[in-house]
């Protein structure tokens, strides 16, 4: 399963590095994306190193997620892939 990387997790004077909105396809409700909350995520860098993260809640209610990864990742990753498992 495949999701894109919306955006940092942020505020209106504060930006969470660890922490991205991901949206998948197929999830566009609050309750579909409660159950994916624990599932793994990986983004892949342009060198092919993998950085890990994890679903931790859900963000509104139109079915995007708050992802938080083991280090920040770069500027970069927004609205690139990452893979679910």
């Amino acid at each position: 399963m495949e999701g894109t990387i919306i955006s940092f997790r942020r505020g209106r004077h504060t930006q969470h590095n660890n922490q991205f909105i991901v949206a998948v396809d197929r999830v566009d409700s609050r309750i579909k994306a409660e159950k994916m909350i624990g599932k793994k995520v990986f983004w892949q860098t342009k060198t092919g190193k993998m950085i890990n993260g994890i679903i931790t809640s859900t963000h509104g209610t139109k079915g995007l997620m708050r992802s938080c990864f083991e280090k920040g990742l770069p500027g970069d990753a927004v609205g690139t892939k990452v893979r679910f498992e």
